[in-house]
């Protein structure tokens, strides 16, 4: 753990996973005329599918305990991240949540515990067939691409980049999975959600007529912070605090509230939005651990047709929460918040037309129950388009704000501006100013 590795060799060990050699790429028999259930089939020649979990916080315990439960077959089998204490909490909930199947669902052995920058590495070339990626989002990148070399399928938890290179970087091996024929499932968990599904068909539906504009909203209160202990050094400081810290995170615009922007871009059809203009700032956050990331955001989306879809995102203690999504159209409205629940098409009088009334499985089951069934029928699903494209629409989003300028869809896909550290270990890691608009140059 104390091995300095460069930013150069990191991103070099990661795309050396590019290259497979043919007899130990995965074989995959050709899909039957029917999709076998997805208790059956074999898939690599085995009825156990083997996970790996990159990535031990909460997220990626939940992932875990998600991805052993969506097929019977499915097994834990190696487990990576850079802190010991995360990997062993993690095995805990995970087994706690087996109950009495933890003994056949983990089988995650002392020797498949993986430490360090390199975990990642390590987990993949274990024998696994499937790895969750979910550490903080700046290690996504260079983890996809590795993972997709080495033909492995993947659950890949939002966001999948925080700056614009690594976005190219995630759309380049999203297409490279497609072309494999690899599953590749986003964490854009809303998606799955069986309310948002049919409101959104009824949205995409033209239940509302065409769009005339779209707001969505994502306020909710500060997160939580770590204070820094005297023996932690600059880097495990604000991995530990890695919310708060744009490296890390992408700032919450690009971390949280990506959620309501990749709802809007659902809502407007999944088209590319021309130009960005925002307004953002800090004016609540307090304390060092509190990093330099904004606390609120406002977005306004242009798109060619001359069509204007608008976000708002907070992150202030003492303010009303709001996490609803409000689209207008030429023959009514609908409002979609699944915390509420709430999920209605009214016409432009005011009158409800439509109401979900249907069942509301556990979105987050229900990603993992189609990456499952995915591998198990041969379908190879891919999430790899609208994935990318919400997210360069947060980053595009971000980089307005911090600039103060209209960011337009080329620019921000084709910004140089990387975030990333200047080497990977226990190391001096200055924190960067606060963005300030104006001043702050887009690049």
């Amino acid at each position: 753990m104390n091995d300095r590795v460069t930013r150069r060799q990191f991103v070099q060990a990661a795309a050396a996973g590019l290259v497979v050699p043919a007899a130990l790429a995965p074989v995959r028999s050709a899909r039957a005329a029917a999709p076998l259930p997805r208790t059956l089939g074999r898939p690599f020649g085995s009825d156990e599918i083997k996970i790996g979990l990159i990535g031990c916080g909460g997220r990626g315990t939940g992932a875990a305990v998600q991805a052993l439960n969506a097929d019977p077959g499915c097994v834990l089998h190696a487990v990576g991240d850079v802190f010991p204490e995360r990997i062993e909490s993690s095995l805990r909930g995970i087994r706690g949540e087996m109950g009495d199947n933890a003994s056949s669902k983990v089988k995650v052995d002392d020797d498949r515990r993986f430490l360090g920058f390199d975990a990642y590495q390590k987990v993949i070339a274990s024998g696994v067939d499937v790895v969750l990626l979910t550490t903080p989002p700046h290690f996504r990148p260079i983890h996809l691409e590795a993972a997709v070399g080495a033909g492995k399928h993947i659950f890949c938890e939002k966001p999948m980049a925080v700056d614009s290179p690594g976005l190219r970087s995630v759309v380049a091996s999203a297409a490279a999975a497609k072309e494999k024929g690899l599953s590749l499932v986003a964490g854009f968990c809303w998606r799955y959600g069986d309310a948002e599904r049919a409101a959104f068909d009824q949205v995409n539906g033209g239940a509302v007529g065409d769009i005339v504009t779209v707001h969505t909203t994502y306020h909710t209160g500060t997160l939580s912070q770590r204070p820094r202990q005297p023996e932690w050094s600059d880097m495990e400081w604000q991995l530990r605090n890695w919310w708060h810290f744009t490296w890390l995170s992408g700032d919450h615009i690009v971390e949280q509230a990506v959620h309501s922007i990749d709802r809007l871009a659902w809502a407007t059809g999944d088209r590319d939005p021309v130009r960005a203009t925002a307004l953002g700032g800090r004016q609540a956050r307090t304390g060092a651990e509190s990093g330099y990331v904004y606390d609120h955001f406002a977005v306004v989306y242009e798109y060619a047709d001359g069509t204007r879809a608008f976000h708002t995102c907070r992150q202030i203690d003492g303010c009303p929460s709001d996490n609803t999504d409000y689209i207008y159209g030429t023959r009514g409205s609908c409002t979609v918040n699944g915390w509420t629940p709430l999920h209605v098409v009214k016409d432009l009088a005011g009158k409800t037309v439509w109401s979900y009334e249907g069942p509301r499985r556990d979105m987050y089951q229900n990603e993992h129950d189609v990456l499952f069934r995915s591998i198990r029928d041969g379908s190879a699903h891919n999430d790899g388009d609208r994935m990318c494209r919400s997210n360069l629409m947060a980053i595009m989003g971000r980089m307005a704000a911090y600039t103060g300028q209209t960011v337009t869809w080329e620019q921000a896909m084709n910004s140089t501006q990387d975030l990333s550290p200047p080497e990977y270990g226990w190391v001096s890691l200055p924190v960067p100013p606060v963005a300030i608009p104006g001043r702050t140059k887009l690049t």
